[in-house]
């Protein structure tokens, strides 16, 4: 059996009373501000909802996968690698940029190859994130699996980090500790507490073949 994958998130808000005008923005038109070899960065102009005019700049970002992987003892896959922009080293679980025209599932079982170097034969789709939503237009869809199997790492030649395996408890005394300053690292760990204490119910998870993994 294969999962479905999501669909693009619809923007759609939760039923909160008091939140039914619409502050829509209409875009008037776009172009390009800036285009490097990832980023790319948009300028649009709009109409707010008042009829006025104005400009929204925006990065375009193809998406990611994250990964929450369970071993079987319980422990969870974390990786520590060095992020340039902050000039520092952190800790997060698995994650990875979406490839044109691959499903988010997808890209979370060929990054969790490349970077870990397990196969996971259970996945669920735990919820979707927005990330940067003043800036950027990226869609994080966040996988719990399990069923862990190791057949080696396929890292990038640019690529560097190490992995580790940590208890829940350890990631909350961490996260509390401030060693855990990644959001979607920080949205792991307090989804997998809420569900190990019963909170919330465990998804439904669903099997993948070996074979669909590591194609």
């Amino acid at each position: 059996m294969t999962i479905p994958d999501p669909e693009p998130a619809s923007g759609s808000e939760p039923a909160i009373p008091g939140f039914d005008r619409d502050l829509t923005e209409h875009e008037i038109d776009s172009e390009t501000a800036w285009q490097g070899g990832f980023l790319h960065v948009r300028r649009d102009r709009v109409s707010l909802p008042d009829g006025r005019e104005s400009v929204r700049e925006y990065i375009v970002h193809p998406g990611a996968a994250v990964m929450i992987a369970l071993l079987d003892d319980g422990r969870v896959l974390v990786e520590r690698q060095y992020r340039y922009p902050l000039r520092s080293h952190f800790i997060e679980v698995p994650a990875g940029k979406l490839d044109p025209g691959e499903a988010p599932l997808a890209t979370a079982r060929r990054e969790l190859l490349e970077e870990t170097g397990y196969q996971a034969a259970e996945w669920a789709l735990l919820t979707v994130l927005h990330p940067a939503i003043g800036f950027a237009t990226e869609t994080m869809y966040v996988y719990l699996c399990r069923g862990l199997s190791y057949v080696g790492r396929r890292l990038d030649e640019d690529e560097h980090l190490d992995v580790a395996a940590a208890t829940l408890d350890t990631l909350l005394d961490a996260l509390r500790a401030g060693q855990l300053s990644d959001a979607k690292t920080q949205i792991a760990v307090f989804w997998l507490e809420r569900l190990r204490s019963g909170a919330w119910p465990w998804p439904e998870f669903e099997p993948v073949s070996s074979a669909a993994a590591s194609s």
